[in-house]
């Protein structure tokens, strides 16, 4: 379990999440990896592997489609 921590791009607060993934693909996706995102995280929910990609929370996105 790695715990990887990201600003939100809406609230500019810091949030953490605890992923089941190792600092191998983490550094694979970050370093620009050939591989798209689904394939570096396979066991991460579509929620998990969005906070990866942009920091935003299902908070976040719950609040930007209620609008």
């Amino acid at each position: 379990m790695i715990t990887l921590v990201k600003r939100s791009p809406k609230t500019n607060k810091l949030n953490s999440m605890e992923l089941d993934t190792t600092s191998e693909s983490l550094n694979e996706y970050y370093n620009g990896g050939d591989r798209l995102v689904q394939d570096i995280f396979p066991s991460l929910n579509v929620d998990e592997r969005e906070f990866i990609m942009t920091g935003y929370t299902v908070d976040d996105w719950n609040e930007i489609h209620a609008n």
